[in-house]
Formats: structure tokens, sequence, C-alpha cells
């Protein structure tokens, strides 16, 4: 009996609790198991349990308001981008009414000039007409005194209609030079008035152009202050979305973060990207009003230096400085319609050149009244700054999709 009792203390021994686990517990690392294997997850025996589905469902919820805090960076640094062109728009418009009160100056002195040319000679034909007349005076001394003491052509066809003592030529030749008398006049009065008209769009231009530096050196502290809290955003997104991706069983929570986001981005271009646009980007403000001001073109968020192709052929007008947009190139297409590629950081065209569709004219900059890279593009119809209309019409004649965006 007492052999008997120690074999059932070994096999007591054996099946206690301290060495071998329970039945409800096998139970537990069973499901654990095939839970990991269907969730592609290997579970390694002796490892540490998985954060709580509470404790997932924290951190996806501190990733999400993160982003939108993010996106609320994002919005407010392109308002800030869409206002600061809005002020350097005036300038621009400013400078372009200037340049055309410039050209209408001159328009006007040149007709001036010719009118008064054109009244020397009309005079010195008013004295061959005295001596005609006194040639042919046929002794009516009377009316020869009359046509000898006239103080002007006016006065000389007013006493002419009364007596025939000039003829229909000479008449003709008369009313001629009143009609240049008067076209003198009038380009006189133009070309005061013209000169007027520019000073007060040189002054109207300097003080456009001023407010528009002062609101771009306002807007700029503000911008870096946002643009450095984004980038805190991001730092803080990054780590809350790595912890997240490690919660939920990720090998290598850093690579799968990074994937991620080019997913996101990715997807984003596509949504709202472009498809032969003058640059390869984000649209991220559409022509129309946005934030209280007029927005005159499509905006296209990209790297500096990023490559910005003519989508049409055409004539380069201007390449260079360009008030507000620091640098710009303007093209004029067949159509008669100008396209603007503003804030480039660099171009490769001058003025006069012939571009083919497709041709690298500049690189994506952040040049002039801007708060970040991009490139603003603008259509032009009867002139350049004459009428800006929504570019969206354009650029789908030509074939151009943005992908819905605007």
């Amino acid at each position: 009996m007492a052999t008997l009792h120690r074999q059932n203390t070994v096999v007591r021994c054996a099946t206690s609790p301290r060495s071998r686990p329970s039945a409800p517990r096998r139970a537990v690392v069973v499901a654990a198991a095939v839970a990991g294997l269907l969730a592609g997850t290997p579970v390694v025996a002796g490892a540490a349990p998985a954060p709580a589905a509470s404790e997932q469902a924290a951190l996806a919820e501190q990733v999400e308001q993160i982003e939108a805090q993010v996106k609320a960076a994002e919005e407010q640094l392109q308002r800030m981008t869409v206002e600061a062109e809005a002020a350097a728009d005036a300038a621009l418009v400013a400078r372009a009414q200037l340049a055309h009160g410039q050209a209408e100056a001159e328009r006007t002195a040149a007709e001036f000039a010719a009118a008064q040319a054109a009244v020397a000679e009309a005079e010195d034909d008013i004295a061959e007409l005295g001596r005609e007349a006194y040639m042919g005076a046929d002794n009516r001394y009377g009316d020869l005194e009359m046509v000898l003491d006239a103080t002007s052509p006016t006065e000389l066809l007013q006493q002419a209609a009364t007596m025939e003592v000039i003829g229909d030529h000479r008449a003709d030749r008369l009313r001629e030079f009143l009609v240049v008398e008067a076209r003198v006049e009038a380009a006189d009065r133009a070309a005061q008035a013209a000169v007027a008209e520019l000073d007060g769009l040189a002054r109207a231009a300097d003080e456009a152009e001023r407010a528009a530096n002062d609101h771009l050196a306002r807007a700029q502290a503000d911008y870096d202050a946002r643009a450095a809290e984004k980038a805190r955003l991001d730092e803080e997104l990054r780590k809350a979305g790595e912890r997240m991706l490690a919660a939920q069983g990720a090998a290598d929570a850093a690579a799968a973060w990074n994937a991620r986001q080019a997913q996101q981005q990715q997807a984003l271009a596509s949504a709202s990207g472009t498809s032969g646009m003058p640059t390869a980007g984000r649209v991220t403000s559409c022509y129309g009003p946005r934030w209280g001001t007029m927005h005159q073109g499509v905006d296209i968020a990209a790297p500096i230096g990023t490559p910005i192709y003519v989508p049409e052929d055409g004539v380069v007008l201007q390449a260079g400085a360009a008030s507000g947009f620091g640098q710009a190139v303007y093209v004029q297409h067949g159509d008669g319609q100008i396209t603007l590629y503003g804030h480039v950081n660099q171009f490769f065209v001058g003025a006069g050149q012939v571009v083919q569709a497709g041709d690298h004219i500049a690189d994506v900059g952040n040049k002039g009244q801007s708060t970040g890279p991009h490139l603003h593009f603008e259509v032009h119809k009867g002139g350049l700054y004459a009428s800006r209309v929504n570019p969206m019409p354009w650029l789908q004649s030509h074939g151009i999709s943005l992908g819905g965006a605007c």
C-alpha cells in the first residue's frame, strides 16, 4: 500500500497546475495563435501579449486628431499664400495700367507732333492762298483788303461766305485747315490728359507695390511660425503613427508608416493632381473667390526645382522679374490668349522666343509674394492683365485635366 501511495503522489505531481497549463488557458493560447496567423502576425511562444483593442483604438484616435491639426495648418498656409497673391495682384494690375498709360501718352504725344506739323503745312497753304487772292484781285481792293486783314482762317471763311472772294477750291483748302487746327487742339488736350493720368498711375503703382511688399513682410513671419508648427505636428504625427502600427503588430513600424504616408500622397495626387498640366504637383487653390479675396489663377504645390512645361505652342512675351511674382514667364498662344507662370525659381526662355508644347520653360519656385513653393498659373484674354479668366476652359480645350480638383 505504501508503494501505491508513492505512485499516486508522483502522478499527482505530474498533473499539478504548476507544471502544465489548465484546459482554459490552453484554449486562450490556441485562440491567440489562430488569430495571429489570420492577421499575418506570428505569435512567438512566451512573447508579451498584444495591446488591448482599447489601447489600439486610443492610438488610432490620437493619429486621427493630429492629422486633422496638420490639415488645418496646411489650409491656413494655403490661405496666407492666396492672400499674399491677392495683395501682389493689385500691384501687378497697377503696373500693367501704368505701362498702358505710358504707351497711350507716347501715342498722343506723337499724334500731337503730327498735328502740329500739319498745322504748319496748312498755314503755309493759307499764306499761298493770300498771295493768290492778291494776284487775282482784279482791282477789287475792298475784297482783297478783307482777305489780307483777316486775323484767322476762321474769320476769313466767315467773311468770304458773304462775298465772292475765294473759289470753291480755295474754300476747301481753308476748311481743311480748320479741321487740322481742331485736330491739333484735341491732340494737345489728349496729350495733357495722358500726362496727368500717367502721373496718377505711377503713384498708384508705387503705392500698390509698397502695400504688397508690406503685406508679404507681415505674412512671412506668420507663415514661418505656422510652417514651424506644422513641422512639429508632422513629427508628432509620425511618432503617434508608428506607435499605432507597432501596436497593430507591424514588424517595422517606421517603414510601415512611411509606406502608409506614401500611399496617402499618391491618392491625393490622383484625386487632385494634374494630367498634362504645366507642372507635376497637387492643386491647392482654384480660380475664384477664396477667403474674401479673388484668386485669379490655379496654384499647384510642388517642391522647388520641379520642371514647368508650356502646354501649348506660343511666343514668349516676357520672362524675368515680375512685381508680385518675383519672377514669371508670359507666353502668348495662337488663339491670342496669354498664359502666366508665376513664382518661378529660374526660367530658360526669353522674350520673343518661340516655344512648343512640352518645352521646359522654368522651374517651380517660391519667389515674390509667395508663402510656399508652388506654381501660380493664369490665363489672360485681350492682352496682358486686360481680362483674367478661369483657366479651366482653356486647359480643357487643350485636353488638360486637373483630375476634378477645380
